[in-house]
């Protein structure tokens, strides 16, 4: 008895290792991912790629570039990820390529070249989130995954934060190329142990089991997919990732430079302030998480329309404000209550989807979420041009680009309202099959 209680302890603490390993590899690929948004803002970067101070879409466009890559690689490769390598493999030949891409690309001297290297990238990066979900489902039950889902998504926060000052003290300190070198090396150095060490689907799990042929491999591959199509309310989880991300992706990319111009902060002072909303955000992933396990599944959506709510009103209060700290302050609140809606997305992808199709559905809603989402930097970015343009130079033109960032961010609130209404439409389609079950009980 002893042993038995022995070893299900230890199968217990190795699965939190796992997703601790994960919640590492997220982060380190979040400060890939927000590199480039500090590096807009330095001028021998913008020389070395041919690209204007004041080209606002083609800059919004290299986050883009990587979104695209990330939603295709996770809507396309993640079937073939679960199906032929598995979990563990998937994300060591992941983290190989991205370390390898990250390094390589201060050698392109084109702002051509360097939208391929983003993409390439996002490719890399595409099935990270569809894999931890996986792994996530086969180790724990739907009424106790909040907090791993959480714990994971805290990653997003943390890297974010690592990686405003971090690539702005290398900005400081060497050349703008280091930033590169070192995250690198950082994926393949740090990451690729971790995953060996920690990275372990359960026994009896179908992981990545080498198919005897290539029909099979296909027929595999095929039942992945048409099984993760009919996951309960695909399509209104996908739109409500699709609007999340939106946020995530545009305010994150615009912000160092939003800070910078719009709010005249220095490049220090960029740094840390633009790390304090992510911080705000792992807070409340976590917070979300527990909320998860508590309030119970059929009340979920609340999370989503509540803390929507709360971020529409906070993005607006920090376009209205006149002190650029409180400005700040306001937008630190708009990331806590998107964090409290992270972790309910991969949360929910579970609880509607089979255990063998998790990885794959979570790819659907992430890959076309990200799609979709890629194109928020750009889109903001042509409207901060837009309303930036023809004020002259000196204190007219300041203010003309100052509300230009503030068009630009007001975008964001639209987001919040698309999260709303799908959060509503989730509680209301559960509501009548709740209905509808206990009905067909009572007759039977």
């Amino acid at each position: 008895m002893q042993n038995s209680s022995s070893n299900k302890n230890s199968g217990a603490s190795l699965r939190w290792y796992g997703v601790i390993t994960l919640f590492v590899i997220v982060a380190i690929s979040y400060v890939d991912r927000i590199n480039i948004a500090v590096l807009i803002t330095d001028a021998a970067f913008l020389e070395h790629v041919g690209l204007a101070a004041t080209d606002r879409v083609s800059q919004g466009f290299l986050a883009t570039a990587f979104m695209l890559g990330y939603g295709v690689s996770a809507f396309v490769l993640t079937p073939f990820c679960s199906a032929l390598f598995g979990v563990r493999r998937s994300l060591v030949y992941g983290l190989i390529l991205w370390g390898v891409v990250t390094w390589a690309s201060p050698m392109f001297h084109s702002y051509g070249l360097l939208l391929a290297s983003r993409v390439l990238l996002g490719v890399s990066e595409g099935p990270l989130f569809s894999l931890a979900s996986a792994y996530i489902k086969a180790h724990f039950r739907s009424d106790e995954n909040g907090k791993p889902n959480a714990f994971v998504n805290m990653g997003t926060g943390l890297g974010l934060a690592i990686g405003y000052p971090l690539v702005g003290w290398l900005l400081t300190q060497f050349a703008w190329d280091s930033s590169f070198h070192v995250l690198g090396v950082m994926n393949i150095v740090l990451g690729i142990p971790l995953v060996l060490a920690f990275v372990r689907m359960p026994s009896g799990h179908a992981d990545g089991v080498k198919p005897s042929s290539f029909g099979e491999a296909m027929s595999r591959v095929g039942g992945i997919v048409k099984g993760a199509l009919q996951t309960r309310h695909l399509f209104v989880v996908t739109l409500l990732t699709s609007a999340a991300l939106a946020y995530l992706w545009g305010s994150s990319n615009w912000l160092p430079t939003y800070l910078r111009e719009a709010r005249g902060f220095s490049m220090r002072e960029m740094g840390w302030l633009a790390s304090l909303p992510q911080y705000a955000t792992v807070l409340a992933v976590f917070v979300g998480g527990v909320l998860i396990d508590k309030v119970g599944r059929e009340r979920v959506p609340f999370i989503f329309m509540g803390a929507s709510v709360g971020v529409a009103l906070s993005v607006l209060m920090a376009i209205n404000a006149h002190d650029p700290y409180v400005a700040a302050c306001c937008l630190v609140a708009a990331n806590f209550f998107w964090g409290l809606q992270s972790p309910a997305i991969p949360s929910t992808v579970q609880y509607c989807s089979r255990p063998e199709h998790t990885a794959s559905a979570f790819g659907v809603t992430n890959g076309v979420g990200s799609l979709v989402a890629g194109f928020m930097p750009a889109l903001m970015g042509g409207v901060i041009g837009a309303m930036s343009h023809g004020a002259g130079a000196g204190p007219a033109a300041a203010a003309s680009s100052a509300s230009g960032f503030f068009a630009g961010f007001a975008l964001l609130i639209g987001t919040q309202v698309v999260v709303f209404g799908c959060g509503l439409m989730l509680w209301l389609r559960d509501r009548a099959r709740s209905a509808h079950t206990v009905s067909g009980s009572q007759l039977s």
